[in-house]
């Protein structure tokens, strides 16, 4: 149906056809785009004339003061009245906005237009599992996803911890499945996606050991009762990773359609992702390879992404941890760690270390202390030479950082307990010597965590000590996560599946 048609195939079908000019293509563009709203707008004067025309009488509701009682013919003349101007808006002088979408869609919800679809996304972390399960509508007047609540749940550790006992691993994502399904209405199961895309923490394990894990995955999805498809259980590509990332972040602060999107950074235990739309991409020609299309409303953003594998938190204390130790020794010690702390037990890929801190020329038995500059010297030896291709032109725009970023931020003071905080590179850093100062066996860890943070800002992606970073746990209620673009992806390439 005409209703159904979706945007990105019409982008498709334009992109394939040879010879075609931009002005051409963004012709048919807005000619569909015009149709398809005058389409849904008639729809919509009928069933209200329908509605206003009927004798059935609304529903009783309490009595209350004449000022607050809305007049439904009065609240449905006005949205039919609304709607109208943003036709004529649209046709006549092309500004139809996403504040208009939301203003118009809200009123269509209110009367009862909510076309409801779900989705079920498991981030199988290095660090913990996680079940993200979304509600979305589908806006009466565009048909794009409009995201309406969502249920998270993590467990831990992460799959890939299981890998002797895959079984075990698989029971902990069934606990995981249960919060979905307590969230999701059983009757509409059967046409909900469920996916599970395992990250780095899969990626770095052995490939029969980890298809292992995921085969006692796709055994329990099986019967789980939810739409899973061939490759709806998998290790996730890491170029996937960091555009799914994106297109949340921008998703959630309503920044797609705007033409002025912002920069994600996120920060795993096995990897790191950096993702953003150069302004220009010709300024650096090694960003070729690293440069994709990705649908967005009614057109394409041309965005680089590369996932730094070996360059999540994690990783990288193992990194430093083991540095100069045979593979098979687990009692280590770091020019990173305060020479109080002893043999602290730390996990890293099934394999427990006994780590410890090393003595050095500014620490005494009055002030034990970590050299702030070897420690920053062993990381960058680590690190630095992983980072390859350098986002030199990263500083460009506003960054958005997560994930690790956030929460090490929150645990060292830099900013508060919230949903988001403002931070600067150099806070970073001044933090970082400040903590690797202090002896603290409670946060052994801190100081390499946080001077790796600092270095990888500033020397590994390019960013000066003045650049501003919106640091982010949640946006408008709703968590940073890689699972929303996945979860909008699979659904919106669904909707295109039933339509043709």
């Amino acid at each position: 149906m005409n209703e159904e048609r979706d945007f990105e195939n019409v982008q498709d079908r334009i992109a394939r056809r040879s010879g075609t000019t931009e002005n051409s293509e963004r012709q048919e563009l807005v000619d569909f785009r015009y149709s398809e709203m005058a389409e849904r707008v008639e729809n919509m004067v009928h069933h209200l004339q329908k509605l206003l025309q009927s004798d059935v009488p609304a529903p009783k509701r309490p009595k209350r003061h004449n000022s607050q009682l809305p007049n439904q013919n009065g609240l449905m003349y006005s949205f039919l009245s609304l709607i109208l101007c943003v036709v004529i808006l649209v046709f006549f002088f092309g500004t139809y906005t996403d504040s208009f979408h939301y203003a118009v869609d809200g009123i269509a919800v209110r009367l009862g237009y909510k076309n409801r679809q779900y989705g079920v996304v498991i981030d199988a972390g290095s660090t913990g599992s996680r079940v993200l399960a979304y509600e979305f509508h589908k806006s009466y007047l565009d048909g794009r996803l409009v995201l309406d609540r969502e249920r998270f749940r993590e467990v831990k550790p992460g799959l890939s911890s299981f890998v002797d006992n895959p079984k075990e691993g698989a029971s902990k994502i069934a606990l995981l499945l249960d919060e979905a399904k307590a969230f999701i209405p059983e009757p509409l199961w059967s046409n909900t996606p469920l996916v599970l895309k395992a990250t780095a923490g899969l990626r770095l394990l052995d490939q029969n050991k980890a298809d292992n894990l995921l085969n006692s995955v796709r055994e329990l999805f099986e019967h789980s009762g939810f739409l899973v498809d061939e490759n709806g259980v998998e290790i996730m590509d890491g170029t996937d990773e960091g555009i799914f990332s994106w297109f949340t972040v921008n998703f959630l602060l309503g920044r797609l359609s705007s033409g002025s999107t912002v920069a994600a950074l996120d920060l795993g235990g096995g990897s790191t992702q950096v993702t953003f739309a150069p302004k220009d991409p010709r300024q650096n020609p090694n960003f070729e390879n690293y440069m994709h299309r990705v649908p967005v409303g009614q057109g394409e953003v041309e965005v680089f992404t590369n996932s730094y594998l070996n360059l999540g938190l994690m990783a990288v204390r193992h990194a430093v941890f083991t540095h100069g130790y045979n593979k098979n020794e687990t009692k280590v010690a770091s020019e990173c760690v305060n020479p109080i702390v002893k043999n602290k037990i730390w996990k890293y890929a099934n394999v427990e270390y006994a780590v410890s801190g090393k003595d050095n020329v500014k620490s005494t038995i009055e002030n034990p202390v970590v050299d702030f500059e070897v420690c920053l010297n062993s990381i960058k030896k680590r690190t630095l030479p992983l980072v390859n291709p350098k986002p030199i032109t990263l500083n460009q725009l506003q960054v958005i950082a997560f994930s690790y970023f956030y929460d090490r931020a929150v645990e060292t003071g830099m900013i508060e307990l919230g949903d988001s905080g403002d931070i600067t590179v150099a806070d970073f850093y001044k933090t970082a010597k400040e903590i690797c100062a202090i002896p603290n066996t409670d946060q052994p860890f801190m100081c390499l965590d946080v001077s790796y943070m600092a270095l990888l800002l500033e020397e590994g992606y390019g960013l000066k000590p003045q650049t501003k970073i919106k640091l982010f746990k949640k946006i408008q209620g709703h968590e940073i996560s890689w699972a929303l673009g996945c979860a909008y992806n699979i659904l919106t390439r669904l909707k295109a599946t039933s339509a043709n």
